[in-house]
């Protein structure tokens, strides 16, 4: 069977809905999809009935509805079709009432204070914009997920609200162009990097099974230096679990497209096409799950974290945003006429101000323990939130702003409605690898988030802030008299350009000149960790945004803090347990025998003439050096850890002191282990080096 028979065979999408409904119901369920409707209750049990039929015909025998609690990954409950006939059989049931409403044990998922440990009811509602799809032997059905009062306990539930955000107020903007019509989506695609090793080297370091990342480990000869790896021929062994990754990801419709070796060694990338926000995001934590479970088939393991090993470029899941009318139209493309390029520039500085306005939400959006590491460090754009356009799109904004010569073709200042800008190739401008925040010809790529985080967190904060800029626009515009709107619409861009052109930035993200440039000059927010950016969440201009868009309740934001900050303190609080636990058990253990050992070579070189001791007592002395650094560090660690704990009540004040005071002694100790490391033979250390863990596939 060819890719196109099987692609999307498990999932329950339009052509299988249009086939398997009623004209009247089919034409209900799109109006709910393509317009935003309500959803027609009346409908369900149709629906429902349909959907359990072609499930059945593909060997399902549970349903389940499928959400993103706040844990970061998704959950579900599994509940069998089988119901008791009266004659002593079983009929498979599923009705409209299980389609579109569950209840689920929410206790012990994250609610950030919204409710008591005691109240355990949450409940899952069908997301009908969202495919159901079938993985294994159940019917896994999108929902969102909320409390007992109604609080959004996941990630699925405020993206929606910020797509629909942004959609009112990007269709105030369409209309005061003369263009009424159907909502407005956001797009976005997702590049996903990993790390594959070989499942029996994991399974020797302790650290990668209980935290995702090496918490020591030595620099090998040879990193990613030569640039040999990347974007080089795909390993036999890595190109079969492609294959097979391809395969399952195709069954369920998810658009996996490209795939290629990444900068470091052991690194890789997957791309996904795009699709609808709510769709890609439901797409990408399911192709999380599947590259694991995959990478177990071919005895690997597939790594998410951010940063598994120091030195070389940690796995980042690049963000590429953009928005377009229902009929398709890009409104990030510039057009060919007047009237298009102004909507383009309007849409343009939106963005732009969104990115300076709200740099704190963009930057606590990717705020986690892993992502720490990973920003300004290899490769990694710094924590700093910036905009590159490129030359020539900066050159037109320039114009307008200041009332400049456009030199590209136009020899005097450009005004909108009067000029149509040059034609502007898809990429305007070299691309920027350094930028966190790049526009790529039609769409802006967001190079911050994570590898191991949902894209719903950056998605949420950048939609519901690019609709505030849009808000204030339309309330601007929409009290200007036609004949003026043209000269209104030109000076509102060049003030927006004017007054936010500080975020503006087509240099080298990379250097140290420019971290002091974006604070001292520019006045930037720095957020370089996560209990730095988290808090912002509650500022008052923040909360403002939120409930004008109807995105959180103060609560709900509230809740997320504490959230975000407990399962930071939870990281580093494992992580600083692991460290411990491996140098007394293991590493200084280690340690001490091959300093016995150096210690009886000398001894026994001593006892014959001619044959020196010097070189045994020096790497014995060396060692011995470290081991009490080692024992020194390890021993403070956990004394601190101990204090810390009476702080669990208080996740910011925890966050702040595992920063302060954890932080800094995890990475003296793992200094000083990973000296020892370059001191010990490879069959004394008890842990796979990172030359056997990255180049051994």
């Amino acid at each position: 069977m060819g890719v196109p028979e099987y692609f999307g065979s498990m999932v329950f999408n339009d052509a299988e809905m249009r086939k398997r409904l009623s004209e009247k119901v089919w034409a209900a369920l799109k109006r709910t999809k393509d317009d935003a409707r309500s959803l027609d209750p009346g409908i369900a049990d149709e629906v429902a009935s349909a959907m359990k039929e072609w499930a059945l015909e593909r060997g399902a025998t549970h349903f389940t509805h499928w959400f993103q609690p706040l844990t970061g990954i998704t959950a579900e409950k599994h509940e069998s079709f089988i119901s008791p006939s009266g004659d002593g059989g079983a009929i498979m049931e599923f009705s409209g009432r299980e389609l579109i409403r569950g209840e689920s044990d929410a206790s012990s998922f994250p609610s950030g204070g919204l409710r008591a440990t005691f109240e355990a009811r949450g409940y899952t509602a069908w997301d009908p914009t969202s495919y159901a799809f079938i993985k294994g032997n159940t019917l896994c059905i999108p929902t969102a997920f909320c409390s007992w009062g109604g609080e959004a306990l996941d990630t699925k539930t405020p993206l929606l609200r910020s797509m629909e955000a942004l959609n009112r107020q990007a269709q105030r903007i369409l209309r005061l162009f003369g263009r009424e019509g159907g909502p407005v989506r956001v797009n976005v695609g997702t590049e996903q990097e990993y790390f594959l090793i070989d499942r029996e080297i994991y399974e020797k370091r302790p650290d990668l099974i209980y935290t995702g990342r090496t918490l020591f480990g030595a620099r090998p000869p040879k990193g990613q230096e030569l640039d040999d790896h990347y974007y080089g021929a795909i390993a036999p062994r890595v190109a079969a679990y492609m294959k097979e990754l391809d395969e399952e990801l195709w069954r369920l419709g998810i658009p996996a497209k490209t795939e290629h070796n990444e900068a470091a060694p052991s690194q890789y990338e997957l791309a996904q096409r795009y699709d609808t926000a709510n769709i890609a995001t439901d797409h990408n934590q399911l192709m999380m799950e599947i590259m694991q479970r995959t990478a177990k088939k071919h005895g690997l393991v597939c790594l998410l974290h951010e940063k598994p090993f120091k030195g070389v470029a940690g796995s980042g899941k690049h963000d590429n945003w953009s928005i377009s009318t229902s009929d398709g139209q890009n409104l990030l493309d510039p057009g060919k006429t007047p009237r298009d390029n102004a909507q383009f520039l309007l849409f343009l500085v939106a963005v732009i101000q969104a990115a300076d306005d709200y740099q704190d939400l963009l930057r606590l959006s990717v705020a986690t323990a892993g992502n720490d590491h990973r920003l300004g460090a290899e490769e990694a754009p710094p924590a700093i939130v910036s905009v590159f356009l490129g030359s020539e799109l900066d050159a037109v904004l320039e114009s307008i702003e200041t009332g400049s010569e456009y030199m590209a073709g136009v020899s005097e200042p450009l005004r909108l409605g009067v000029h149509v800008l040059p034609k502007l190739p898809k990429d305007t401008s070299d691309r920027n690898r350094t930028s966190p925040f790049a526009f790529t010809g039609n769409k802006f790529e967001f190079r911050m988030p994570g590898s191991a985080e949902s894209t719903a967190h950056a998605n949420i904060m950048l939609n519901v802030s690019v609709a505030e800029s849009l808000r204030q626009y339309a309330d601007e515009l929409e009290t200007v008299p036609k004949e003026k709107f043209n000269d209104a619409l030109h000076d509102l861009i060049a003030r927006v350009v004017r007054e936010h052109r500080r975020i503006i930035f087509n240099g080298n993200g990379y250097g140290a000149e420019w971290l002091r440039e974006a604070e001292k000059k520019r006045g930037l927010s720095n957020l370089p960790a996560t209990p730095d950016a988290v808090p912002h969440m509650t500022d008052e201009k923040n909360l403002a945004l939120f409930e004008r868009h109807r995105l959180f309740t103060g609560a709900e934001a509230r809740s997320r803090v504490e959230i975000i900050l407990d399962h930071y303190d939870k990281i580093i609080n494992i992580e600083a347990l692991t460290m411990t636990d491996l140098v007394f058990k293991r590493i200084l253990p280690a340690v001490y025998r091959y300093e016995k050992e150096l210690c009886e070579s000398a001894s026994a070189a001593g006892r014959f003439e001619g044959i020196g001791a010097s070189p045994q007592i020096k790497t014995a002395q060396d060692l011995s050096v470290l081991a009490e650094r080692i024992y020194d560090r390890a021993t403070k660690l956990a004394a601190v850890l101990s204090k810390l704990r009476q702080r669990r009540h208080d996740p910011g004040k925890l966050a702040l002191a595992l920063r302060d005071s954890v932080l800094p002694l995890m990475k003296e100790l793992r200094e000083a282990v990973d000296s020892a490391e370059l001191i010990c033979p490879e069959d004394v250390w008890p842990l796979p080096s990172y030359g056997k863990i990255l180049f051994s596939l």
